[in-house]
């Protein structure tokens, strides 16, 4: 049987053990990302090696490319497809918590922050069901990303291999709000979001 928020206020079967105003994700972020945790390492790990595969590309990419073109793949890279990327990465985070028993899922944003966010107002997600959540985006785009460098020719490889590691580090924030679970082993944790009060609970099952 699903647990509700309600069932969550029964002291004596779950104790509260973080809660989040949505204004303060960003210094929660910065915290939990560099919590050390081999959730951590595999995260830090992939954005390196998908800067060495950009590296590697542009410097043993074949043919002569005009000064123009490449700069142009470069803005493309970093700039352009991040900016097109979002909805698409926030889109990527509603399929999951739908397939997962959401209903009531709300898009914010924070300009003061530069964030963009999912959340599902008053669902209890479970640690599974949150790391599938969260993983979800990074997973999916990375492995059409590396799949797109490989079979496109010439500078699409570049702007495509730049696009792949800008991607990784924008899932920062996914991470850090994993890493909350990796670094209490053993916890069974829920959580869920009061979109109207724009604040996050973690609940730990005694």
């Amino acid at each position: 049987m699903a647990i509700k928020v309600e069932d969550l206020e029964d002291q004596s079967r779950f104790r509260q053990m973080l809660k989040i105003h949505y204004d303060d994700l960003v210094n929660f972020v910065l915290d939990y990302i560099r919590r050390k945790s081999g959730l951590m390492y595999f995260f830090w790990g992939s954005c390196l090696v998908f800067l060495g595969l950009a590296l590697y590309i542009r410097l043993n990419i074949g043919g002569y490319f005009a000064f123009r073109n490449i700069f142009l793949h470069t803005i493309l890279g970093l700039i352009v497809y991040p900016l097109i990327c979002i909805p698409v990465h926030e889109l990527l985070h509603i399929i999951p918590y739908y397939l997962t028993g959401a209903r009531n899922i709300k898009i914010g944003m924070d300009l003061k922050q530069y964030m963009v966010y999912v959340t599902a107002h008053r669902h209890v997600a479970t640690e599974r069901q949150f790391r599938l959540v969260a993983l979800f985006p990074f997973l999916s785009l990375s492995l059409v990303l590396v799949w797109l460098i490989l079979t496109l020719p010439g500078l699409w490889k570049w702007s495509l291999s730049l696009f792949t590691f800008v991607h990784a580090t924008m899932c920062a924030g996914d991470f850090a709000m994993l890493n909350f679970y990796a670094v209490n082993p053993g916890k069974k944790i829920y959580t869920w979001d009061d979109f109207d009060e724009k604040t996050a609970y973690f609940y730990e099952e005694i």
